[in-house]
Protein backbone atom coordinates (compact mmCIF):
# COMPACT_ATOMS: atom_id res chain seq x y z
CA UNK A 1 0.00 0.00 0.00
CA UNK A 2 2.23 2.57 1.32
CA UNK A 3 5.23 3.45 4.08
CA UNK A 4 2.47 3.96 6.69
CA UNK A 5 0.85 0.48 5.53
CA UNK A 6 0.97 -2.59 3.99
CA UNK A 7 -2.66 -3.94 5.67
CA UNK A 8 -5.71 -2.92 7.14
CA UNK A 9 -6.65 -4.16 10.73
CA UNK A 10 -9.37 -6.31 9.63
CA UNK A 11 -7.06 -8.26 7.21
CA UNK A 12 -4.88 -9.23 9.68
CA UNK A 13 -5.78 -12.92 10.96
CA UNK A 14 -3.71 -16.63 11.72
CA UNK A 15 -2.94 -16.76 7.93
CA UNK A 16 -0.42 -13.99 8.18
CA UNK A 17 1.28 -15.44 11.21
CA UNK A 18 4.73 -15.29 10.67
CA UNK A 19 4.55 -12.14 8.46
CA UNK A 20 6.23 -9.08 8.53
CA UNK A 21 3.42 -5.88 8.51
CA UNK A 22 3.13 -2.56 9.04
CA UNK A 23 -0.83 -0.58 10.67
CA UNK A 24 -1.32 2.78 10.65
CA UNK A 25 -4.29 4.12 12.49
CA UNK A 26 -5.31 5.78 16.20
CA UNK A 27 -4.47 4.41 19.76
CA UNK A 28 -7.46 3.63 21.01
CA UNK A 29 -6.33 2.53 24.09
CA UNK A 30 -3.16 1.21 25.82
CA UNK A 31 -2.48 -1.34 28.78
CA UNK A 32 0.85 -1.84 30.68
CA UNK A 33 1.70 -5.35 32.12
CA UNK A 34 5.19 -6.77 33.53
CA UNK A 35 6.27 -3.90 31.53
CA UNK A 36 5.20 -4.53 28.41
CA UNK A 37 2.64 -2.00 26.69
CA UNK A 38 -0.42 -3.20 24.81
CA UNK A 39 -1.46 -0.43 22.33
CA UNK A 40 -5.15 -1.00 20.13
CA UNK A 41 -4.84 0.38 17.14
CA UNK A 42 -7.44 1.68 15.65
CA UNK A 43 -8.40 2.81 11.61
CA UNK A 44 -11.39 2.94 9.48
CA UNK A 45 -11.86 -0.84 9.20
CA UNK A 46 -11.35 -2.12 12.83
CA UNK A 47 -8.50 -2.75 15.82
CA UNK A 48 -5.43 -4.53 16.36
CA UNK A 49 -3.61 -5.52 19.28
CA UNK A 50 -0.17 -4.38 18.98
CA UNK A 51 2.53 -5.30 21.63
CA UNK A 52 5.38 -3.06 22.44
CA UNK A 53 8.89 -3.17 24.21
CA UNK A 54 9.58 -0.08 25.67
CA UNK A 55 13.37 -1.28 26.42
CA UNK A 56 13.32 -1.43 22.33
CA UNK A 57 10.70 1.25 21.60
CA UNK A 58 10.99 3.95 24.40
CA UNK A 59 8.55 6.31 22.50
CA UNK A 60 5.58 4.11 23.44
CA UNK A 61 5.81 6.12 26.42
CA UNK A 62 5.01 9.58 24.95
CA UNK A 63 1.83 7.95 23.48
CA UNK A 64 -1.85 8.84 24.39
CA UNK A 65 -5.24 8.32 23.73
CA UNK A 66 -6.36 9.47 19.70
CA UNK A 67 -1.95 9.68 18.78
CA UNK A 68 -1.55 8.98 15.26
CA UNK A 69 0.87 5.66 14.77
CA UNK A 70 2.33 3.85 11.70
CA UNK A 71 3.80 0.50 13.70
CA UNK A 72 6.11 -2.20 11.62
CA UNK A 73 6.17 -5.84 13.37
CA UNK A 74 5.55 -9.29 13.37
CA UNK A 75 2.26 -10.66 13.45
CA UNK A 76 1.52 -14.18 15.74
CA UNK A 77 -1.01 -15.89 17.49
CA UNK A 78 -2.02 -14.89 21.03
CA UNK A 79 -1.39 -17.17 23.81
CA UNK A 80 -3.61 -19.57 25.18
CA UNK A 81 -6.49 -18.03 27.06
CA UNK A 82 -6.09 -14.53 25.51
CA UNK A 83 -7.92 -14.91 22.58
CA UNK A 84 -11.13 -12.40 22.16
CA UNK A 85 -13.97 -13.70 20.36
CA UNK A 86 -15.24 -10.23 20.31
CA UNK A 87 -12.91 -9.27 17.81
CA UNK A 88 -12.42 -10.18 13.87
CA UNK A 89 -8.53 -9.53 14.64
CA UNK A 90 -9.14 -11.46 18.39
CA UNK A 91 -7.00 -14.76 17.48
CA UNK A 92 -3.40 -12.77 17.00
CA UNK A 93 -1.22 -9.82 17.81
CA UNK A 94 1.21 -7.86 16.18
CA UNK A 95 4.77 -7.82 17.92
CA UNK A 96 6.01 -4.44 17.57
CA UNK A 97 9.68 -3.46 15.68
CA UNK A 98 9.47 -0.09 14.49
CA UNK A 99 6.47 2.65 15.49
CA UNK A 100 6.52 6.54 14.66
CA UNK A 101 4.20 9.11 15.62
CA UNK A 102 3.01 10.98 13.03
CA UNK A 103 0.86 13.29 14.73
CA UNK A 104 0.03 13.83 18.67
CA UNK A 105 -3.74 14.50 20.08
CA UNK A 106 -4.68 17.23 22.56
CA UNK A 107 -6.61 15.77 25.79
CA UNK A 108 -9.71 14.48 24.08
CA UNK A 109 -13.20 16.62 24.90
CA UNK A 110 -15.05 13.12 25.48
CA UNK A 111 -14.08 9.32 25.67
CA UNK A 112 -13.87 8.01 21.94
CA UNK A 113 -16.07 4.78 23.17
CA UNK A 114 -20.17 3.89 23.25
CA UNK A 115 -20.39 3.22 26.65
CA UNK A 116 -19.93 7.12 27.66
CA UNK A 117 -23.34 9.25 27.15
CA UNK A 118 -22.21 12.55 25.62
CA UNK A 119 -24.52 15.78 25.04
CA UNK A 120 -25.29 15.84 21.70
CA UNK A 121 -23.76 19.99 21.25
CA UNK A 122 -20.62 18.81 22.40
CA UNK A 123 -20.52 15.52 20.03
CA UNK A 124 -21.41 17.63 17.10
CA UNK A 125 -19.13 20.72 18.06
CA UNK A 126 -16.44 17.64 17.73
CA UNK A 127 -18.49 15.67 15.26
CA UNK A 128 -14.52 14.74 13.43
CA UNK A 129 -14.13 12.99 16.95
CA UNK A 130 -17.27 11.50 17.40
CA UNK A 131 -17.20 9.99 14.25
CA UNK A 132 -14.80 7.63 15.55
CA UNK A 133 -16.76 6.41 17.88
CA UNK A 134 -17.26 2.53 17.15
CA UNK A 135 -21.27 3.24 16.64
CA UNK A 136 -20.94 6.32 15.00
CA UNK A 137 -17.80 4.73 12.53
CA UNK A 138 -20.20 1.80 11.90
CA UNK A 139 -23.66 3.43 10.87
CA UNK A 140 -20.98 5.96 8.65
CA UNK A 141 -20.05 2.75 6.86
CA UNK A 142 -23.62 1.33 6.94
CA UNK A 143 -24.92 4.31 4.93
CA UNK A 144 -21.66 3.72 2.40
CA UNK A 145 -22.97 0.29 1.83
CA UNK A 146 -26.60 0.83 1.89
CA UNK A 147 -26.54 3.37 -0.92
CA UNK A 148 -23.80 0.91 -2.31
CA UNK A 149 -26.68 -1.13 -2.58
CA UNK A 150 -29.11 0.70 -4.00
CA UNK A 151 -26.79 2.05 -6.82
CA UNK A 152 -26.45 -1.83 -7.45
CA UNK A 153 -30.11 -2.85 -7.88
CA UNK A 154 -30.91 0.29 -10.07
CA UNK A 155 -28.01 -0.42 -12.51
CA UNK A 156 -28.99 -3.83 -12.86
CA UNK A 157 -32.80 -2.86 -13.36
CA UNK A 158 -31.29 -0.12 -16.31
CA UNK A 159 -31.43 2.82 -14.59
CA UNK A 160 -29.17 6.03 -15.69
CA UNK A 161 -27.42 7.76 -13.22
CA UNK A 162 -28.42 11.33 -13.49
CA UNK A 163 -27.10 14.91 -11.70
CA UNK A 164 -29.15 17.32 -11.84
CA UNK A 165 -29.14 21.37 -10.93
CA UNK A 166 -28.54 22.19 -7.42
CA UNK A 167 -29.45 26.15 -8.16
CA UNK A 168 -32.68 26.20 -9.40
CA UNK A 169 -35.82 29.00 -9.88
CA UNK A 170 -38.11 28.54 -6.39
CA UNK A 171 -40.87 26.15 -7.28
CA UNK A 172 -43.74 25.15 -4.64
CA UNK A 173 -43.07 22.14 -3.40
CA UNK A 174 -44.56 22.06 0.03
CA UNK A 175 -41.77 23.98 2.27
CA UNK A 176 -40.32 27.12 2.51
CA UNK A 177 -37.08 27.06 0.13
CA UNK A 178 -33.74 27.77 0.95
CA UNK A 179 -32.58 31.03 -1.13
CA UNK A 180 -29.14 31.83 -2.68
CA UNK A 181 -28.94 35.06 -3.51
CA UNK A 182 -27.40 36.42 -7.14
CA UNK A 183 -24.04 38.54 -7.45
CA UNK A 184 -24.34 39.39 -11.05
CA UNK A 185 -28.21 39.50 -11.29
CA UNK A 186 -28.98 41.55 -7.65
CA UNK A 187 -32.27 41.37 -6.53
CA UNK A 188 -32.65 37.62 -7.90
CA UNK A 189 -32.32 34.57 -6.20
CA UNK A 190 -31.34 30.94 -7.06
CA UNK A 191 -33.63 28.33 -4.78
CA UNK A 192 -31.68 25.20 -3.37
CA UNK A 193 -33.80 22.29 -4.63
CA UNK A 194 -36.51 20.21 -1.94
CA UNK A 195 -36.10 17.68 -4.75
CA UNK A 196 -35.35 17.41 -8.55
CA UNK A 197 -38.97 17.03 -9.02
CA UNK A 198 -39.00 19.00 -12.20
CA UNK A 199 -35.76 17.94 -13.50
CA UNK A 200 -36.53 14.99 -13.53
CA UNK A 201 -39.88 14.99 -15.47
CA UNK A 202 -37.68 16.78 -17.29
CA UNK A 203 -35.36 13.47 -18.02
CA UNK A 204 -38.47 11.59 -19.11
CA UNK A 205 -39.46 14.34 -21.70
CA UNK A 206 -35.63 13.84 -22.96
CA UNK A 207 -35.99 10.31 -23.29
CA UNK A 208 -33.86 8.73 -20.61
CA UNK A 209 -37.11 6.67 -19.36
CA UNK A 210 -35.60 5.30 -16.26
CA UNK A 211 -33.39 8.08 -14.05
CA UNK A 212 -31.80 7.77 -10.14
CA UNK A 213 -29.89 10.16 -8.47
CA UNK A 214 -28.55 9.56 -4.92
CA UNK A 215 -29.24 13.33 -4.38
CA UNK A 216 -29.28 16.32 -2.25
CA UNK A 217 -32.04 18.58 -1.11
CA UNK A 218 -32.81 21.66 1.15
CA UNK A 219 -36.20 22.19 3.04
CA UNK A 220 -36.29 25.36 5.38
CA UNK A 221 -38.93 23.60 7.77
CA UNK A 222 -39.19 22.73 11.34
CA UNK A 223 -36.63 20.04 12.88
CA UNK A 224 -37.95 16.91 13.92
CA UNK A 225 -36.08 13.77 14.90
CA UNK A 226 -36.48 12.60 11.28
CA UNK A 227 -35.89 15.91 9.91
CA UNK A 228 -32.93 18.09 9.23
CA UNK A 229 -32.99 21.37 6.43
CA UNK A 230 -30.37 19.05 3.91
CA UNK A 231 -30.72 15.32 3.73
CA UNK A 232 -30.08 12.94 1.02
CA UNK A 233 -32.35 11.24 -0.98
CA UNK A 234 -32.67 8.34 -3.53
CA UNK A 235 -34.74 10.05 -6.63
CA UNK A 236 -35.93 8.22 -9.29
CA UNK A 237 -38.52 8.23 -12.56
CA UNK A 238 -39.66 6.00 -15.17
CA UNK A 239 -41.54 6.52 -18.27
CA UNK A 240 -44.21 4.63 -19.63
CA UNK A 241 -44.84 3.40 -15.94
CA UNK A 242 -47.65 2.96 -14.09
CA UNK A 243 -47.75 2.97 -10.06
CA UNK A 244 -47.33 -0.57 -9.71
CA UNK A 245 -43.91 -0.18 -12.09
CA UNK A 246 -42.70 2.56 -9.93
CA UNK A 247 -43.28 0.63 -6.22
CA UNK A 248 -41.79 -2.22 -8.10
CA UNK A 249 -38.14 -0.55 -8.62
CA UNK A 250 -38.47 1.45 -4.91
CA UNK A 251 -38.72 -2.29 -3.22
CA UNK A 252 -35.86 -3.70 -5.32
CA UNK A 253 -33.93 -0.72 -4.00
CA UNK A 254 -35.09 -0.91 -0.47
CA UNK A 255 -34.93 -4.81 -0.57
CA UNK A 256 -30.85 -4.73 -1.62
CA UNK A 257 -30.33 -1.90 1.42
CA UNK A 258 -32.07 -4.41 3.74
CA UNK A 259 -30.23 -7.22 2.73
CA UNK A 260 -26.73 -5.10 2.75
CA UNK A 261 -27.46 -3.89 6.26
CA UNK A 262 -29.47 -6.36 8.11
CA UNK A 263 -28.70 -9.68 6.10
CA UNK A 264 -32.21 -10.86 5.59
CA UNK A 265 -34.55 -10.64 2.71
CA UNK A 266 -37.60 -8.90 2.97
CA UNK A 267 -40.80 -10.35 0.86
CA UNK A 268 -42.35 -8.14 -1.65
CA UNK A 269 -44.79 -6.93 -2.83
CA UNK A 270 -44.87 -4.85 0.17
CA UNK A 271 -48.08 -5.03 1.72
CA UNK A 272 -50.65 -2.08 0.93
CA UNK A 273 -53.22 0.18 2.44
CA UNK A 274 -55.41 2.69 1.04
CA UNK A 275 -55.05 6.20 2.71
CA UNK A 276 -58.64 6.09 4.18
CA UNK A 277 -57.53 2.33 5.21
CA UNK A 278 -54.32 3.36 6.90
CA UNK A 279 -56.23 6.62 8.99
CA UNK A 280 -59.22 4.34 9.85
CA UNK A 281 -57.75 1.65 11.51
CA UNK A 282 -54.38 3.25 12.45
CA UNK A 283 -55.24 7.49 12.95
CA UNK A 284 -51.97 8.29 10.71
CA UNK A 285 -51.28 7.81 7.23
CA UNK A 286 -47.94 6.33 8.05
CA UNK A 287 -48.58 3.58 10.78
CA UNK A 288 -46.71 1.49 12.24
CA UNK A 289 -48.37 -2.11 11.68
CA UNK A 290 -46.06 -4.13 13.69
CA UNK A 291 -48.42 -3.83 16.72
CA UNK A 292 -52.78 -4.28 16.72
CA UNK A 293 -54.69 -1.70 19.31
CA UNK A 294 -56.28 -1.11 15.74
CA UNK A 295 -58.73 2.05 16.04
CA UNK A 296 -62.28 0.67 16.11
CA UNK A 297 -65.44 2.71 15.14
CA UNK A 298 -68.22 3.00 18.30
CA UNK A 299 -70.68 5.57 16.74
CA UNK A 300 -73.41 3.20 16.12
CA UNK A 301 -73.38 2.10 19.35
CA UNK A 302 -73.56 5.63 21.28
CA UNK A 303 -76.31 6.32 18.56
CA UNK A 304 -78.93 7.29 20.61
CA UNK A 305 -76.45 7.97 23.69
CA UNK A 306 -77.84 10.09 26.36
CA UNK A 307 -74.08 11.28 27.28
CA UNK A 308 -73.59 14.45 25.69
CA UNK A 309 -70.28 15.08 24.84
CA UNK A 310 -71.12 11.61 23.02
CA UNK A 311 -74.27 12.67 21.73
CA UNK A 312 -72.81 16.47 20.89
CA UNK A 313 -70.16 15.22 18.71
CA UNK A 314 -72.70 12.71 16.69
CA UNK A 315 -75.15 15.79 16.36
CA UNK A 316 -72.52 18.03 14.32
CA UNK A 317 -71.03 15.08 11.88
CA UNK A 318 -68.58 13.88 13.89
CA UNK A 319 -67.52 10.44 14.82
CA UNK A 320 -66.97 8.46 18.04
CA UNK A 321 -63.53 6.25 17.92
CA UNK A 322 -61.85 3.93 20.79
CA UNK A 323 -58.76 1.48 21.11
CA UNK A 324 -58.38 -1.03 23.61
CA UNK A 325 -54.40 -0.26 25.39
CA UNK A 326 -54.26 -3.33 26.62
CA UNK A 327 -53.36 -5.03 30.25
CA UNK A 328 -52.39 -2.06 32.13
CA UNK A 329 -53.30 -0.59 35.79
CA UNK A 330 -54.27 3.51 35.39
CA UNK A 331 -53.72 5.38 38.07
CA UNK A 332 -55.21 8.89 38.51
CA UNK A 333 -52.32 10.92 37.14
CA UNK A 334 -51.66 8.47 34.57
CA UNK A 335 -54.96 9.01 33.14
CA UNK A 336 -55.23 13.20 33.37
CA UNK A 337 -51.84 12.48 31.78
CA UNK A 338 -53.28 10.72 28.71
CA UNK A 339 -56.38 12.86 28.63
CA UNK A 340 -53.75 16.10 28.67
CA UNK A 341 -51.51 14.64 25.76
CA UNK A 342 -55.01 14.11 24.09
CA UNK A 343 -55.64 17.92 23.99
CA UNK A 344 -51.93 18.19 22.78
CA UNK A 345 -52.79 15.85 19.39
CA UNK A 346 -55.44 18.14 18.41
CA UNK A 347 -58.21 17.01 20.51
CA UNK A 348 -60.98 18.58 22.41
CA UNK A 349 -60.33 15.56 25.64
CA UNK A 350 -60.81 11.96 25.82
CA UNK A 351 -62.77 9.41 27.80
CA UNK A 352 -60.67 6.63 29.76
CA UNK A 353 -61.87 3.45 30.99
CA UNK A 354 -60.60 0.60 33.31
CA UNK A 355 -62.17 -2.92 32.98
CA UNK A 356 -62.59 -3.97 36.69
CA UNK A 357 -62.44 -7.60 37.45
CA UNK A 358 -66.20 -8.23 37.48
CA UNK A 359 -66.29 -6.79 34.16
CA UNK A 360 -67.65 -3.29 35.51
CA UNK A 361 -65.93 0.40 34.02
CA UNK A 362 -64.15 2.34 36.55
CA UNK A 363 -64.22 6.09 34.70
CA UNK A 364 -65.81 9.10 35.32
CA UNK A 365 -68.60 8.79 32.70
CA UNK A 366 -69.24 5.28 33.31
CA UNK A 367 -72.57 6.30 35.75
CA UNK A 368 -73.96 8.03 31.96
CA UNK A 369 -73.66 5.36 29.91
CA UNK A 370 -76.45 2.39 29.56
CA UNK A 371 -75.69 -1.11 30.08
CA UNK A 372 -76.26 -1.67 26.46
CA UNK A 373 -73.71 1.01 25.44
CA UNK A 374 -71.00 -0.83 28.12
CA UNK A 375 -71.80 -4.22 26.91
CA UNK A 376 -71.77 -2.80 23.29
CA UNK A 377 -68.86 -0.99 23.85
CA UNK A 378 -66.82 -3.93 25.50
CA UNK A 379 -68.18 -6.37 22.82
CA UNK A 380 -66.57 -3.99 20.35
CA UNK A 381 -63.41 -3.56 21.78
CA UNK A 382 -63.12 -6.70 22.69
CA UNK A 383 -62.33 -6.04 25.89
CA UNK A 384 -61.63 -8.37 29.09
CA UNK A 385 -60.36 -7.58 32.45
CA UNK A 386 -57.16 -5.22 33.26
CA UNK A 387 -57.79 -3.39 29.56
CA UNK A 388 -57.76 -0.13 29.06
CA UNK A 389 -59.82 1.28 26.86
CA UNK A 390 -59.40 5.03 25.33
CA UNK A 391 -62.33 6.67 23.46
CA UNK A 392 -62.00 10.13 21.05
CA UNK A 393 -65.49 11.67 20.31
CA UNK A 394 -64.40 14.38 17.64
CA UNK A 395 -64.07 15.35 13.98
CA UNK A 396 -63.06 12.56 11.62
CA UNK A 397 -59.94 13.06 11.15
CA UNK A 398 -59.62 14.63 14.35
CA UNK A 399 -60.44 11.59 16.77
CA UNK A 400 -58.68 9.36 14.50
CA UNK A 401 -54.84 11.11 14.80
CA UNK A 402 -55.49 11.80 18.77
CA UNK A 403 -55.97 7.56 19.27
CA UNK A 404 -53.34 7.22 16.54
CA UNK A 405 -51.05 9.62 18.18
CA UNK A 406 -52.05 7.63 21.64
CA UNK A 407 -51.62 3.97 19.98
CA UNK A 408 -48.05 5.10 19.06
CA UNK A 409 -47.22 6.30 22.36
CA UNK A 410 -48.59 3.48 24.48
CA UNK A 411 -48.13 0.09 22.22
CA UNK A 412 -45.55 1.23 19.40
CA UNK A 413 -42.11 -0.88 19.79
CA UNK A 414 -39.01 1.08 21.30
CA UNK A 415 -36.71 -0.43 18.79
CA UNK A 416 -36.64 -1.08 14.95
CA UNK A 417 -35.72 -5.01 15.51
CA UNK A 418 -38.43 -6.23 13.74
CA UNK A 419 -39.05 -4.68 9.89
CA UNK A 420 -42.42 -3.94 8.58
CA UNK A 421 -42.64 -2.21 5.36
CA UNK A 422 -45.55 -1.11 3.81
CA UNK A 423 -47.40 1.09 0.77
CA UNK A 424 -49.41 3.68 1.65
CA UNK A 425 -51.65 4.13 -1.31
CA UNK A 426 -54.87 6.32 -2.78
CA UNK A 427 -54.12 9.93 -1.37
CA UNK A 428 -56.37 12.47 -0.90
CA UNK A 429 -55.24 15.05 -4.42
CA UNK A 430 -55.80 18.14 -1.81
CA UNK A 431 -56.16 19.07 1.23
CA UNK A 432 -57.12 22.13 3.45
CA UNK A 433 -54.85 25.09 4.36
CA UNK A 434 -55.31 26.69 7.61
CA UNK A 435 -56.99 29.41 6.27
CA UNK A 436 -59.59 27.07 4.60
CA UNK A 437 -58.43 27.09 0.84
CA UNK A 438 -57.05 23.98 -0.95
CA UNK A 439 -53.56 23.00 -1.18
CA UNK A 440 -52.17 20.06 -2.33
CA UNK A 441 -51.39 16.99 -0.71
CA UNK A 442 -48.12 15.82 -2.68
CA UNK A 443 -47.17 18.73 -5.12
CA UNK A 444 -48.90 20.23 -7.53
CA UNK A 445 -47.71 18.03 -10.65
CA UNK A 446 -49.47 14.93 -9.50
CA UNK A 447 -51.90 13.52 -11.69
CA UNK A 448 -55.48 12.85 -10.40
CA UNK A 449 -57.14 9.58 -10.14
CA UNK A 450 -60.38 10.63 -12.43
CA UNK A 451 -59.95 14.64 -14.15
CA UNK A 452 -63.90 15.02 -14.05
CA UNK A 453 -64.64 14.12 -10.48
CA UNK A 454 -61.67 16.25 -9.41
CA UNK A 455 -63.43 19.07 -11.02
CA UNK A 456 -66.78 18.55 -9.31
CA UNK A 457 -65.39 17.47 -6.18
CA UNK A 458 -61.87 18.82 -5.40
CA UNK A 459 -62.20 18.22 -1.64
CA UNK A 460 -62.81 14.10 -2.29
CA UNK A 461 -60.15 13.62 -5.26
CA UNK A 462 -58.11 11.03 -5.00
CA UNK A 463 -54.61 11.44 -6.07
CA UNK A 464 -52.16 8.66 -8.21
CA UNK A 465 -50.13 9.75 -5.04
CA UNK A 466 -47.83 6.64 -2.24
CA UNK A 467 -46.19 6.44 0.16
CA UNK A 468 -43.41 3.72 1.56
CA UNK A 469 -43.53 3.60 5.36
CA UNK A 470 -41.33 1.44 7.52
CA UNK A 471 -42.07 0.87 10.91
CA UNK A 472 -44.18 4.03 10.90
CA UNK A 473 -41.50 6.09 9.44
CA UNK A 474 -42.83 7.76 6.50
CA UNK A 475 -39.14 6.81 4.64
CA UNK A 476 -40.50 8.58 0.65
CA UNK A 477 -43.43 9.78 -1.39
CA UNK A 478 -44.17 9.22 -5.19
CA UNK A 479 -46.83 9.56 -7.82
CA UNK A 480 -47.85 9.44 -11.26
CA UNK A 481 -47.00 12.50 -12.74
CA UNK A 482 -49.25 15.03 -14.59
CA UNK A 483 -47.56 14.76 -18.77
CA UNK A 484 -50.85 17.08 -20.11
CA UNK A 485 -50.39 20.60 -20.49
CA UNK A 486 -54.08 21.12 -19.86
CA UNK A 487 -54.65 18.70 -17.02
CA UNK A 488 -52.21 20.49 -15.03
CA UNK A 489 -53.72 23.76 -15.72
CA UNK A 490 -57.08 22.31 -14.74
CA UNK A 491 -54.96 21.40 -11.26
CA UNK A 492 -53.59 24.98 -11.02
CA UNK A 493 -57.32 26.25 -11.48
CA UNK A 494 -58.31 24.26 -7.72
CA UNK A 495 -54.95 25.83 -6.37
CA UNK A 496 -56.22 29.31 -7.65
CA UNK A 497 -52.80 29.27 -10.00
CA UNK A 498 -54.26 31.37 -13.28
CA UNK A 499 -52.79 30.59 -16.78
CA UNK A 500 -50.96 34.41 -16.39
CA UNK A 501 -49.18 32.89 -12.70
CA UNK A 502 -48.52 29.21 -14.09
CA UNK A 503 -46.32 30.76 -17.28
CA UNK A 504 -44.75 33.51 -14.48
CA UNK A 505 -43.83 30.75 -12.31
CA UNK A 506 -43.64 27.31 -14.54
CA UNK A 507 -43.54 28.73 -17.99
CA UNK A 508 -39.96 26.94 -18.84
CA UNK A 509 -41.49 23.48 -17.40
CA UNK A 510 -45.04 23.98 -19.22
CA UNK A 511 -43.67 24.63 -22.32
CA UNK A 512 -41.59 21.29 -22.18
CA UNK A 513 -44.34 19.34 -21.69
CA UNK A 514 -45.74 20.09 -24.87
CA UNK A 515 -43.20 18.52 -26.80
CA UNK A 516 -44.23 15.13 -26.57
CA UNK A 517 -44.20 14.24 -22.90
CA UNK A 518 -44.30 10.21 -22.22
CA UNK A 519 -46.87 9.35 -19.15
CA UNK A 520 -44.27 9.03 -16.14
CA UNK A 521 -44.19 8.48 -12.60
CA UNK A 522 -41.50 8.48 -9.98
CA UNK A 523 -40.46 8.14 -6.10
CA UNK A 524 -37.62 9.59 -3.51
CA UNK A 525 -37.31 8.16 -0.17
CA UNK A 526 -34.60 9.67 2.49
CA UNK A 527 -31.24 7.89 2.67
CA UNK A 528 -31.03 9.09 6.09
CA UNK A 529 -34.42 7.93 7.46
CA UNK A 530 -33.99 4.20 5.96
CA UNK A 531 -30.74 4.22 7.26
CA UNK A 532 -31.29 5.46 10.66
CA UNK A 533 -34.03 2.50 10.79
CA UNK A 534 -32.41 -0.32 9.73
CA UNK A 535 -29.33 0.77 12.23
CA UNK A 536 -31.79 0.65 15.37
CA UNK A 537 -31.43 4.40 15.67
CA UNK A 538 -34.13 6.92 16.97
CA UNK A 539 -32.54 10.41 15.23
CA UNK A 540 -31.31 10.53 11.72
CA UNK A 541 -28.82 12.51 13.10
CA UNK A 542 -26.97 9.54 14.60
CA UNK A 543 -26.30 8.54 10.75
CA UNK A 544 -25.71 11.81 8.93
CA UNK A 545 -21.80 12.70 8.70
CA UNK A 546 -22.22 16.05 9.75
CA UNK A 547 -26.14 17.01 10.76
CA UNK A 548 -27.36 20.28 12.40
CA UNK A 549 -28.89 20.06 16.06
CA UNK A 550 -32.75 20.48 16.09
CA UNK A 551 -32.98 24.24 16.35
CA UNK A 552 -30.66 24.50 12.58
CA UNK A 553 -27.82 25.36 14.12
CA UNK A 554 -24.37 23.44 13.20
CA UNK A 555 -21.66 23.43 16.51
CA UNK A 556 -18.55 22.81 14.43
CA UNK A 557 -18.93 25.63 12.20
CA UNK A 558 -21.38 28.07 14.48
CA UNK A 559 -23.58 28.41 11.03
CA UNK A 560 -25.34 30.09 10.25
CA UNK A 561 -23.30 33.26 10.81
CA UNK A 562 -23.69 36.64 10.00
CA UNK A 563 -21.57 37.81 7.03
CA UNK A 564 -19.52 40.88 6.85
CA UNK A 565 -21.25 44.04 5.37
CA UNK A 566 -18.73 44.00 1.75
CA UNK A 567 -20.26 40.86 1.24
CA UNK A 568 -23.95 42.27 1.21
CA UNK A 569 -23.08 45.30 -0.57
CA UNK A 570 -21.82 42.93 -2.90
CA UNK A 571 -25.06 40.79 -3.70
CA UNK A 572 -27.09 44.20 -3.44
CA UNK A 573 -28.70 43.21 0.36
CA UNK A 574 -29.63 45.54 2.70
CA UNK A 575 -30.51 44.47 6.65
CA UNK A 576 -33.85 45.89 7.97
CA UNK A 577 -32.63 48.04 10.55
CA UNK A 578 -34.02 46.36 13.52
CA UNK A 579 -31.61 42.85 12.39
CA UNK A 580 -28.46 44.80 11.88
CA UNK A 581 -29.03 46.62 15.44
CA UNK A 582 -29.73 42.68 16.92
CA UNK A 583 -26.71 41.20 14.97
CA UNK A 584 -24.23 44.16 16.36
CA UNK A 585 -25.76 43.84 19.62
CA UNK A 586 -25.03 39.87 20.02
CA UNK A 587 -21.90 40.30 18.54
CA UNK A 588 -21.12 42.91 21.12
CA UNK A 589 -22.32 40.58 24.08
CA UNK A 590 -19.89 37.85 22.19
CA UNK A 591 -16.91 40.40 22.43
CA UNK A 592 -17.54 40.53 26.06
Amino acid sequence: MSRYRTHFTTELGPDLVGQRVRVAGWVARRRDHGGIAFLDIRDGKGIVQVVVDPARLPQVDDLRMEYTVTIEGEVTARPEGTVNPDLVTGEIEVQASHLEILSPSEPLPFMLDDRTDIDERLRLQYRYLDLRRPRMAANLRARSRATAAIRRALDDLGFLEVETPTLIRSTPEGARDMLVPSRLRQGSFYALPQSPQLFKQLLMIAGVERYFQIARCYRDEDFRADRQVEFTQLDLEGSFWEAEDVQAAIEAALVAATRELRGVEIPTPFPRLSWHEAMERYGTDKPDIRFGMEIVDLSDIFASTEFGVFASALANGGTIRGINAGQRTLSRAEADALVERAKQLGGKGLVWMQVEADGSLRSPVAKFLSETEATGLKERLGAVAGDVLLIAADRWKTALEVLGGLRNDLGRPKNHDELAFLWVTDFPMFEEDDDGTLTFSHHPFTMPQDVEAMQRSPQTALAHAYDVVLNGVELGSGSIRIHDPETQQKVFDILGIDRESAERRFGWFLEALRYGTPPHGGFAFGIDRLVMVLQNEASIREVMPFPKTQTGVDPLTSAPAPVDEAQLVELGIQLRPEVAAALAQAEAQAGE
